[in-house]
């Protein structure tokens, strides 16, 4: 019963608006995006500058296994062969742990990057990191991020549901010069 207790919470947490959010100014479009080095599911460090020449969907999100960053997930998963022709790695960003990350990528078969910013430090760089009752997380947010490094799109309202077909929309109008080159 308390585990139960404690997902509700964290469920709750991740639906409700009600949050205090951490000062970081989030860096504009424009501007380089902030590199970082993190672990992924299986414990492989990423950065940003390992996928320096393709697009990078970089989604934060607030808990692995609630419902709204379960669906986002699976969105991107079944839209993974789009993003591949476009030449665009997705990757996923929260505070949970290698081991939560691992779980989640399992039960889901999510081919693609989850990395565990346990200290927030990324979610501080990108401005995302919030506190809802009492937990620190990552607004669920997402930056479409060039093949130079700069960011090119701030998500910032996002619809679990449809987000996915929403950067693959702008990433397709980005990127479609390139496509008849």
């Amino acid at each position: 019963m308390k585990n139960t207790s404690y997902r509700t919470l964290w469920t709750l947490a991740a639906l409700l608006g009600c949050a205090a959010s951490f000062a970081a100014d989030q860096p504009a479009v424009g501007d380089l995006a902030p590199d970082f080095e993190l672990p992924d599911q299986d414990g492989q460090l990423h950065s940003l500058e390992d996928y320096r020449d393709s697009w990078v969907v970089l989604y934060f999100y607030p808990k692995d296994e609630t419902p709204g960053c379960t669906t986002e997930a699976c969105e991107f998963r079944d839209n993974i062969f789009a993003y591949r022709k476009l030449n665009a790695q997705i990757i996923g960003i929260s505070l949970d742990d290698v081991d939560s990350h691992a779980k989640f990528a399992e039960n889901h078969s999510l081919p693609f990057p989850l990395l565990a910013d346990t200290d927030g430090a990324v979610a501080d760089a990108y401005g995302v990191r919030t506190r809802r009752f009492g937990f620190e997380m990552a607004r669920r947010e997402t930056f479409l991020i060039d093949p130079a490094g700069r960011l090119a799109v701030h998500f910032s309202e996002v619809d679990p549901d449809t987000h996915s077909e929403e950067v693959l929309a702008e990433l397709s109008a980005r990127t479609e010069p390139e496509a008849g080159e």
